[in-house]
């Protein structure tokens, strides 16, 4: 190899104070490990010394301890886009001490090309496989690396003998053009491939290559509860109920699920039914249940942004690579949440919810309309355009003292126009052709937990006469109520009547 091997601490030393730096991946799955540690190091010996150091950190979705956590804790950030899911990052972002902008995954990497956020100084990619002529085969997750490879001035590889040579094949990279050249993305099933295995640069930006044995220690979700296997079964119950209905066709439709407990159950209880035909899936992130589902004959092929599984459901994947080869493909963020494939293939889309309010709107991201959680991620991407969007989430949280379900959301990320059915663990609330007055109906009686429900309507009976009957001044009580005694169910309306 022609290219030059350093340690991550001399990677560091490439990278400088006020540079954006563009990392490849997606989740943890194909995250840089080692040279974003030693960027914190390098922050925090400057920072010793008397000298500023922060850099803006670019992804294709959130990362893992190694790039979020660690630059974090060491105050290196100034800048962060499009999502993060570190408890470190969150903390100094509700802090305002990184300036975050929460962003469409689908849209970061086109906006970097267009110059939006300004120019990229080095990309730092965990790749598989590097050639001399600049060929790269990344690893397990793809997220913005084909652009910021593009754009940057400078590429570190992170070369990581833990991803086998054999995962060459899996990636289908595909950049579209830009406008007013741009033409259509000539994806019409899951299984398409448009482009080429890997990425190609110009060999002589690889500044370095660091040398890595490191996987991305996902971690297994934890064993569904009584709550997600019953939003499970339900949104199971609700898909073959359209089905029967003749609403979705006999053949199904692919599938989009977000990440965590509450989608691993949906997907445990649509792989199960014996009335939901063998599918394919359309997604960002590939996960420990669709391993399962695709070995099963259940789910027949999925594409995704990253195969974000957990380190042991990994090596199973890595041992069977030949039989996972022709049935997995991993795609840059820009085109695994394209809205006009989404729109076209007809996605059934399946995301979550912090909290739904009586009309139908959704905030995905911030806790009591101030605080965020982690952002709005591929949610919107798919939302919009889905055949169906539906929304998941439990009906309360914190031991019954927050409702899901809230007279206004305190945040607004989906709006009614975009939202068509409500899950939660109480039932299901198709939104599709229903007045607001009808909307808030549904969702109380199906969706709302019983102990909510008298508050909610109560604040329905509140509501002023018109189009979408709110009452403004009563709008926030419930946030009101949680914010001064910690409890929702504290709520009363009678200072309002």
């Amino acid at each position: 190899m022609g290219f030059n091997v350093i340690s991550s601490d001399e990677a560091a030393l490439l990278i400088h104070d006020n540079d954006n730096v563009g990392f490849s991946g997606f989740t943890a799955a194909g995250t840089p490990k080692v040279v974003p540690e030693a960027i914190a190091c390098r922050a925090e010996a400057e920072h010793a010394a008397g000298r500023p150091f922060r850099i803006g950190v670019f992804t294709g979705a959130s990362t893992s301890d190694h790039l979020d956590g660690a630059l974090s804790r060491a105050k290196a950030v100034k800048f962060r886009t499009p999502y993060q899911s570190s408890a470190d990052s969150r903390a100094a972002i509700n802090a305002e001490e990184i300036a975050y902008c929460d962003q469409h995954l689908s849209e970061l990497a086109q906006m970097l090309r267009y110059g939006f956020f300004g120019q990229i100084d080095v990309a730092v990619i965990e790749a598989s496989s590097v050639s001399e002529d600049g060929k790269i085969v990344l690893g397990c997750g793809v997220g913005i690396a084909p652009t910021v490879c593009q754009l940057a001035k400078k590429i570190i590889i992170e070369l990581n003998a833990h991803n086998p040579k054999e995962l060459a094949g899996f990636h289908d990279i595909y950049q579209p053009a830009d406008p007013p050249l741009r033409r259509e993305i000539p994806i019409y099933r899951p299984s398409d491939r448009i482009g080429v295995p890997y990425i190609q640069v110009d060999p002589s930006k690889i500044v370095g290559i660091v040398e890595t044995n490191v996987p991305d220690g996902v971690k297994p979700f934890s064993p569904s509860d009584e709550v997600t296997m019953s939003i499970g079964r339900n949104v199971s119950d609700f898909l073959t109920a359209q089905l029967k209905a003749g609403l979705l066709p006999k053949e199904f439709l692919p599938l989009q699920s977000g990440v965590g407990n509450i989608a691993n159950a949906v997907l445990g209880f649509l792989g199960n039914n014996p009335h939901i035909p063998p599918f394919q899936m359309y997604t960002e992130v590939i996960q420990d249940s669709v391993i399962g589902l695709l070995e099963e004959g259940r789910c027949t092929f999925a594409s995704g942004c990253s195969l974000t599984v957990s380190d042991k459901m990994m090596e199973e994947v890595f041992r069977n690579l030949d039989f996972f080869r022709n049935k997995v493909v991993l795609r840059p963020g820009e085109i695994s949440n394209n809205p006009e494939v989404v729109r076209r293939m007809g996605l059934i889309t399946i995301n979550t919810a912090l909290e739904v309010d009586i009309f139908g709107n959704v905030n995905s991201t911030h806790v009591t309309g101030t605080k965020m959680m982690n952002g709005i991620g591929g949610s919107g991407d798919f939302t919009r355009n889905g055949y169906i969007s539906i929304f998941t989430c439990p009906s309360v949280a914190k031991a019954g003292k927050i409702s899901a379900i809230v007279p206004m959301v305190s945040h607004l990320d989906h709006s009614e126009h975009s939202v068509n059915v409500i899950i939660t663990e109480q039932g299901v609330a198709d939104l599709r052709g229903k007045a607001p007055r009808e909307r808030a109906e549904l969702i109380i009686e199906n969706c709302a937990h019983p102990s909510y429900r008298p508050l909610l309507r109560e604040y329905l009976a509140l509501g002023r006469k018109g189009h979408t009957p709110h009452y403004l001044e009563a709008a926030f009580a419930f946030h009101e109520a949680f914010l001064q005694s910690g409890d929702m169910a504290q709520t009363s309306f009678a200072p309002y009547r």
